[in-house]
C-alpha cells in the first residue's frame, strides 16, 4: 500500500498537538495528528481538566461547611465519592469530545496508534489494523510526558498512586501521604484534605511549591497548616514498607529517619518526556534527561524534525505548549513574523486552596541576575471584594525594576488569582512600566484593585494600607 502524503505530521495530540494541527490546517497545510491514547493528551484526559473539576467539588464542599458565616444554613453536609470522580470523568470526555470536533472542523486527518520514525520524514503508525506508513515535509514531535518514578517508590496504583489513581480513586485516603509539593503534589494534598484525609506533604526542597517566589511559599506553607495538613520541608522519603492497606515511609528530616504509618501515597516528583520508541537517536535528534533539545523556535538540529510542550522541556505547562504549536505550524508555513517564546513570560497557576499565580522573576532571582529592584505587596484583607467574597486570606507582590519601571514578575496567592495573573501577562508583553499600571484606572469593587495597589505599594503610594 502506497504511504499516505502529508505536509505535517504532530505525534501526539494534547495541547501542543492538536493546537498545532489545527493551526497548520488553518494555514493551507495538509496536516495528520497520530495519537495513541486520548485525543486531547494528559492535560484534558488525565491532567489540567480533570484535576480541576475535582479541585472544584472540594471547593463547594469547603464553602458548604462555611455557610453560617454567609447567614446561610447547610446541614448534614457529606460528599460522594465517586459522584465526584464521575463528574471529573465526564468533563474530560466532553472536552476531549471537543477536540475530535475542532479537528474535524479543520480537515486534520486523525490516525490512532503508535508512531515511530523510521526516517526523516517517514512516519509508521502501528494501529489496531496493522502499520500505516506515512510521508511528511514536516513532523512535529508532541509526545508530552508522564510521572516520573523513583526507585522503590513506584507506584502499584493500589497503595501507592499516580495522577491517574488519584484521579479515579477506588477509595478515600483517610491517612495520605504527597511526595513532592510542586503543582500537581500540592493540588492533590489540597483536593484531599479539604474531603477529610489526614495529609502529611513530604518536600525536598527548602519550602513548598519551591518555583515560587519566597513570600508566597511561606503563606501557602501556613495556609496549609491552618488546614490541618503536615508540611514537612527538606525531607526525602527514603523508601515505603508496604503490607496489607498499610505503607510505612521512612522519611529522612535535619539528618534522622522518621517512620510513619499511611494508607495511601501518592507520587508527584517531578516528569520525564516520553521519548522512547520514536527512534530519535538513530535520527540523530538530541535527547538531554529524557527531553528533546531544541532551539528557541523548537527545532530539533534534524531538517524537518520539531519537538514542543513537555517533551521539549521546562516550563512543563499546556499553555506553553499550544503557544509552541501555533509558533511551529507558522513556522513551517513560512510566516515572517514568528516570535519564540520567553520563558519569563508564561504565568505558572496552582489550583490548590488559596490559588497560587505567578509570571517572570521572583524577588531572589531578580536579585540574582543583578536587577536593583521596587517590591510592592498588598493583602486581600485590605480589598473591600476579598472581604464581601469571605476570602480575606491572601497576598500579591509585584517586582519592578528601579532603574527603568519595567514589570519584572508578579506573585500572587489566595481567591481567583489564577484568573488575575493575565493582568500582568499582557502587561509584561506590552512592555508596561510600574507608571502604565498607576495610571490604568481599575475597576471597583474587584480583586484585581489589589494589583494596581500592589503596584502603587512598590512607589510608596499605595491608598488602602
Amino acid at each position: 500500500m502506497a504511504a499516505k502524503s502529508f505536509d505535517v505530521v504532530v505525534i501526539g495530540s494534547g495541547p501542543g498537538g492538536y493546537v498545532a494541527a489545527i493551526r497548520a490546517a488553518q494555514l493551507g497545510l495538509n496536516t495528520c495528528v497520530v495519537e495513541r491514547e486520548h485525543l486531547g493528551g494528559i492535560c484534558l484526559n488525565w491532567g489540567c481538566i480533570p484535576t480541576k473539576a475535582m479541585l472544584r467539588s472540594s471547593e463547594v464542599f469547603h464553602l458548604m461547611h462555611r455557610a453560617k458565616e454567609f447567614g446561610l444554613k447547610a446541614e448534614g453536609v457529606d460528599y460522594d465519592l465517586p459522584a465526584v470522580v464521575d463528574r471529573s470523568r465526564k468533563v474530560a470526555g466532553q472536552l476531549s469530545g471537543g477536540v475530535k470536533g475542532l479537528l474535524k472542523k479543520n480537515k486534520v486527518t486523525v490516525i490512532m496508534g503508535e508512531g515511530t520514525i523510521p526516517a526523516k520524514g517517514k512516519v509508521s503508525v502501528k494501529t489496531d489494523k496493522g502499520t500505516e506508513e506515512l510521508t511528511a515535509k514536516s513532523i512535529i514531535l508532541a509526545t508530552g510526558a508522564r510521572a516520573r518514578e523513583l526507585p522503590g517508590l513506584e507506584a502499584d496504583g493500589d497503595l501507592v498512586w499516580t495522577y491517574k489513581a488519584a484521579l479515579t480513586p477506588k477509595r478515600m485516603p483517610k491517612k495520605l501521604l504527597v511526595i513532592g509539593s510542586g503543582a500537581i503534589g500540592i493540588e492533590f494534598a489540597s483536593f484531599y484534605n479539604t474531603l477529610g484525609a489526614d495529609t502529611t506533604v513530604v518536600e525536598v526542597m527548602d519550602r513548598v511549591l519551591p518555583v515560587e517566589d519566597a513570600d508566597i511559599s511561606a503563606f501557602a506553607k501556613k495556609a496549609f497548616e491552618k488546614q490541618g495538613m503536615k508540611i514537612m520541608q527538606k525531607a526525602m522519603v527514603k523508601q515505603l514498607d508496604r503490607a496489607k492497606g498499610k505503607v510505612t515511609a521512612h522519611i529522612e528530616v535535619g539528618g534522622k529517619v522518621e517512620k510513619h504509618d499511611f494508607d495511601t501515597v501518592i507520587s508527584a516528583v517531578g516528569i520525564v518526556g516520553n521519548v522512547e520508541g520514536l527512534g530519535l537517536e538513530k535520527l540523530g535528534v538530541k535527547v538531554d534527561r529524557t527531553h528533546v533539545v531544541t532551539d528557541e523556535y523548537c527545532r530539533t538540529g534534524v531538517e524537518g524534525i520539531y519537538a514542543i510542550g513537555d517533551i521539549a522541556g521546562a516550563p512543563w505547562l499546556a499553555h506553553k505548549a499550544s503557544h509552541e504549536g501555533v509558533m511551529v505550524a507558522e513556522l513551517i508555513a513560512g510566516k515572517n513574523d514568528v516570535h519564540p517564546i520567553k520563558p519569563n513570560s508564561i504565568a505558572g497557576c496552582t489550583y490548590c486552596h488559596p490559588q497560587v499565580a505567578s509570571v517572570g522573576l521572583t524577588e531572589a532571582a531578580a536579585k540574582e541576575a543583578g536587577y536593583t529592584l521596587k517590591v510592592g505587596k498588598f493583602p486581600f484583607i485590605g480589598n473591600g471584594k476579598a472581604i464581601a467574597l469571605g476570602e480575606p486570606e491572601g497576598m500579591i507582590k509585584t517586582v519592578f525594576d528601579a532603574k527603568t519601571g519595567e514589570l519584572l514578575g508578579a506573585h500572587m496567592i489566595g481567591a481567583e488569582v489564577t484568573e488575575l495573573i493575565q493582568g500582568y501577562v499582557v502587561g509584561q508583553a506590552l512592555e508596561t512600566t510600574e507608571e502604565d499600571l498607576m495610571h490604568t484606572v481599575f475597576p471597583h469593587p474587584t480583586l484585581s484593585e489589589m494589583m494596581h495597589e500592589s503596584v502603587l505599594d512598590a512607589y510608596d503610594r499605595v491608598i488602602h494600607m
